[in-house]
């Protein structure tokens, strides 16, 4: 049998085109400078220099990532920053459902009040001098911990998980599992978290785009280059170059510096960004279920 065909009318015909032309265009302006730092990555520094690649590489070649890989500096910063984002993000994952799954029962005493004193840190804190000195006289300098411990919970995070809990786990279901004999415990484990998957997914996305791009903490408590992450190294690297092409004298060495320096700046871009690009489509599933939490209220 055929399928009947829906006919649209003309306005819609219209609306449709028009709709999908505004998209086409705008995802080509997202688009175009991405692709235009993947081509530079690709291609010489003379042809980057000269401003002559847009979405193609010009001259191929992988000087740019033979570059970046030589450079032992980059490759214990990458090692470093992959540490901190498994060993931070599992960190964050368990403190923040710990916190989450309490605040979402209705029996707990003085909800109110820990809701509160959580949401209150979100508009005020210490500050980056009374911060830096707690993390001092707890002997967190220059040590690992200070890249995971400072950035624990993130209450916004914690707020969405929380409101995940209360929307798609009944305290019915809590109820019917005590009855049958199981604790808290074992309720939370074999019942919420499964039930939890899209927001489990969404958060730690979140945190570990986070401690992927993670700087400031780094710049602030770390002295130890090797612990310095890779968003540390790129920046030492790319102030390098600028600076000893400020002093160099000599017109054509500092242009061929500054050609190296344009190759190399793109390839870290790439080699930093392409881990979170291969990452998101496995999650992407789950992300869009996730950033729906408490839109629609039955």
């Amino acid at each position: 049998m055929k399928k009947n065909k829906i006919k649209l009318a003309k306005s819609e015909v219209v609306l449709y085109t028009v709709n999908n032309v505004v998209l086409f265009l705008f995802a080509f302006v997202v688009a175009f400078p991405l692709l235009n730092m993947i081509a530079s990555s690709f291609s010489s520094g003379e042809a980057v220099a000269a401003g002559r690649v847009s979405i193609w590489p010009v001259d191929f070649t992988f000087e740019g990532y033979e570059a970046v890989f030589k450079n032992e500096d980059i490759v214990t910063g990458y090692l470093n920053t992959i540490f901190y984002t498994v060993a931070g993000t599992a960190f964050n994952i368990f403190i923040t459902l710990l916190a989450a799954y309490p605040l979402s029962r209705k029996n707990l005493p003085g909800k109110g009040w820990i809701m509160f004193l959580f949401t209150f840190t979100m508009m005020f804190h210490g500050g980056m001098v009374p911060t830096y000195i707690q993390i001092r006289d707890l002997g967190l300098i220059d040590t690992r911990w200070a890249m995971i411990l400072p950035a624990g919970l993130s209450v916004y995070n914690m707020i969405i998980t929380r409101t995940n809990f209360m929307s798609n786990i009944p305290d019915e279901l809590l109820e019917a599992a005590k009855i049958d004999g199981a604790s808290d415990i074992k309720f939370f484990l074999t019942m919420v978290i499964p039930l939890s998957k899209a927001i489990i997914a969404v958060i730690t996305l979140y945190y570990a785009v986070a401690h992927w791009n993670a700087f400031f903490n780094a710049f602030i408590y770390l002295n130890d280059r090797k612990l310095f992450p890779l968003q540390l190294i790129m920046r030492e690297i790319l102030i390098e170059n600028s600076m000893s092409q400020d002093m160099t004298l000599d017109t054509e060495l500092m242009i061929h510096k500054q050609n190296v320096a344009d190759m190399i700046k793109y390839s870290l871009i790439m080699v930093a960004s392409v881990p979170l690009w291969c990452i998101y489509p496995f999650i992407q599933k789950y992300f869009v279920q996730g950033v729906m939490i408490g839109s629609i209220k039955g």
